[in-house]
């Protein structure tokens, strides 16, 4: 499954399928509501119905489109007890420019209301996997939110040593901590949990006691959202599977190859993937099953997905009979299909008549493919037996 990276994985998760999955958390407006987390101090019984002149006075200090602000969270304006020149002049410490902090205070308003006190702890427990304070103003500046945003700093700091008495690397926490912050909300019961589970699930599967802290370190390191997940969740799908006739060394197959994202999936969007494939492709269970073995994505994108896909393919003049001789062909857009065919047919290579390995791939693989099949193409043809012209 080479087109298939954790990044895509990952997009795909947080992004374009939301209706895939089990469960997901409707996000409230932040134009409407306020965070009630523990790192901001709010003065509800002193506040005005004006703005806070000082507020928004130190904020054109620092270029802050104010209006911005006004629009997404314009209720930090309100509040009287600010923080904006203190949490400036503790960026400027760490090294941050003028440019820098003017750019995090307009990603994350919020920031204003967070104490010198509760900055100053967070920045401690972010110190714990940052190498230096270069790094750590480098992760605030792109991932403000993430560092501003707390629930509950005992918690983090409890999932933080957690996740390296794992043996999970620190630069891995870190970026856990900037792209996936709702696992350091769990609390470290949860987490532990959910860990055992996972090892329970990979040992009940085959897997070997030997193998399983470097499998459990790179799901993890692939997919930390997996520990979002609820252990029936986990043990649902496992069950679906068994059912559909995966046996346990394909289903751990399946887990490895799809980063565990396949957790997240409900057994009822797996089954009308799988309906969906059957009917497409005219095939038996067992057939489908060797076709998923070798595309896992067929049982993670959604019939909409395929069916765009699969017309796709059949649009280049492609056959049902190539795209199951080579399924991980639908991993690929119709977008990425079309500018590799075309690139393809200007050397002479006809896609229609031959085998679509040439096609498929990451970008990089394709590349080198295509850069191969150029430079056989330019070459004249060696005979063996034909005299050689030799100047004495």
């Amino acid at each position: 499954m080479s087109q298939w990276t954790a990044g895509m994985l990952w997009k795909l998760l947080i992004s374009s399928q939301p209706r895939r999955l089990c469960s997901f958390r409707k996000m409230l407006s932040a134009s409407k509501y306020r965070p009630s987390l523990a790192c901001f101090t709010y003065t509800t019984d002193r506040q005005s119905n004006k703005e806070n002149k000082r507020t928004v006075e130190n904020l054109y200090k620092f270029s802050v489109d104010i209006r911005k602000i006004r629009r997404l969270k314009g209720w930090v304006l309100f509040e009287d007890e600010t923080y904006v020149e203190e949490i400036a002049n503790v960026l400027q410490l760490l090294g941050a420019s003028e440019a820098a902090i003017g750019s995090i205070l307009e990603q994350c308003p919020e920031a204003i209301v967070c104490s010198p006190t509760t900055f100053n702890t967070q920045r401690e427990l972010w110190q714990l996997v940052c190498k230096n304070e270069q790094e750590l103003v480098k992760l605030i500046e792109q991932f403000p939110e993430s560092f501003f945003t707390v629930k509950d700093q005992e918690t983090l700091k409890l999932n933080i040593q957690f996740f390296q008495e794992l043996g999970l690397k620190n630069v891995v926490i870190s970026r856990f901590l900037t792209t996936a912050s709702n696992i350091f909300h769990n609390p470290i019961e949860k987490n532990k949990q959910m860990i055992g589970i996972l090892q329970e699930s990979y040992l009940n599967l085959g897997g070997s006691e030997a193998n399983m802290k470097v499998w459990l370190l790179k799901l993890l390191s692939q997919n930390p959202f997996i520990l979002l997940n609820s252990s029936a969740a986990i043990k649902e799908t496992l069950e679906f599977l068994q059912q559909q006739g995966f046996t346990n060394s394909e289903i751990l197959q399946l887990l490895s190859k799809l980063k565990g994202f396949l957790f997240q999936l409900c057994p009822g969007s797996i089954q009308n993937s799988i309906s969906f494939s059957k009917n497409a492709f005219k095939c038996t269970d067992h057939d489908l099953k060797q076709l998923v073995l070798k595309c896992p994505a067929i049982l993670y994108y959604s019939v909409p997905v395929l069916e765009e896909r699969i017309q796709g393919l059949l649009k280049e003049g492609i056959s049902i009979a190539q795209i199951k001789e080579t399924p991980m062909v639908l991993e690929l857009t119709p977008q990425i299909v079309q500018y590799r065919i075309r690139k393809l047919n200007s050397l002479g290579y006809r896609i229609k008549d031959g085998h679509l390995v040439n096609l498929n791939g990451t970008k990089k693989e394709f590349e080198a493919n295509f850069g191969k099949i150029q430079a056989k193409k330019g070459r004249p043809l060696f005979n063996p037996v034909a005299p050689l012209n030799v100047e004495e």
